[in-house]
């Protein structure tokens, strides 16, 4: 199936660029482009659901990235990667943190931009492993615990039907509230305790509830993976 990807980016040059790497890298893309946030949400109201985007963080309409939140907010199903010539640790671990799918630097090579395309287009998150190295440094230094590197590698999807799980909810009533297939919902659970290291729901729950992710949060844990 043909992939859908929106170019946000407020440099028509760099959109180009970015156009003809994807032409390269995927089979008969379709690409949709945006010069601001306003043109990126319009495209988004009209109906287009893509696979990806690819969003940069200096947009017109947006400040830092208040953008790629509100994008995680209102579209959290859509995977959101960080396309920036600001290669600093800082910039790429707040990505992370509020979650962006991924990070490719416009200094990236067209063999790396391949690699990162090939796995945000199918649902991973990728970010350049020299900043993977370097933020799993400066979380170790910082006191910050592995349970929370983990949750960090959570869609925000994913987070969703962790905080759900939490409260009980079992996976017909999550697919009802997210409008997802029971299916989709066990596909997320599995991707979820894997990443999280864990064997089951409770101790993915215990697991938040020791670092008080959500202190509404209870273990009143149904089971009918």
């Amino acid at each position: 199936m043909d992939k859908t990807i929106i170019i946000a980016d407020d440099h028509p040059l760099c959109r180009a660029a970015i156009r003809a790497a994807l032409k390269q890298i995927l089979k008969s893309p379709t690409i949709h482009e945006a010069g601001s946030i306003a043109e990126l949400l319009d495209l988004l109201a009209k109906g287009y659901k893509p696979n990806l985007i690819l969003l940069d963080l200096q947009m017109p309409g947006a400040h830092g990235f208040s953008g790629l939140i509100f994008l995680r907010e209102k579209y959290s199903e859509i995977p959101i990667a960080i396309i920036s010539a600001h290669e600093d640790l800082q910039i790429v671990h707040k990505a992370l943190q509020y979650g962006a799918s991924g990070f490719i630097p416009k200094t990236a090579s067209m063999e790396i931009m391949r690699i990162a395309i090939d796995k945000l287009i199918t649902g991973n998150n990728w970010f350049p492993a020299e900043f993977i190295s370097e933020i799993a440094d400066t979380e170790i230094k910082s006191g910050i615990t592995k349970i929370e590197s983990q949750l960090a590698t959570l869609t925000s999807q994913q987070f969703r039907v962790l905080g759900m799980i939490s409260q009980g909810m079992l996976n017909k009533q999550i697919a009802f509230d997210l409008k997802i297939s029971e299916a989709t919902v066990k596909v997320h659970i599995t991707a979820i305790l894997k990443k999280l290291n864990v064997q089951n729901r409770t101790q993915a729950v215990i697991a938040i509830k020791e670092l008080e992710v959500n202190p509404l949060l209870t273990t009143n844990v149904e089971t009918d993976e």
